[in-house]
């Protein structure tokens, strides 16, 4: 129990997965926002429904990014 306490406490990672978890969600954010700016078909028009979508994609892809590196 001690040593995955010590294991999850290691600064340089808890760093990484930061820094990983902020880029993850811009990209997800700027992905969702193009989506919603860019598709054919589509109002063009980046209204507070579209701007909430592109940040619960970018809450995801965060989420995602910082399970993924977190297993490593």
């Amino acid at each position: 129990m001690i040593e995955q306490q010590n294991r999850d406490t290691d600064p340089a990672r808890e760093a990484r997965q930061r820094r990983v978890g902020g880029v993850a969600f811009a990209a997800g954010v700027l992905a969702g926002l193009a989506f919603f700016a860019f598709f054919p078909g589509l109002p063009h028009i980046i209204d507070w429904g579209a701007v909430l979508v592109s940040l619960g994609v970018g809450l995801l892809a965060r989420w995602g990014a910082r399970g993924w590196v977190g297993r490593g």
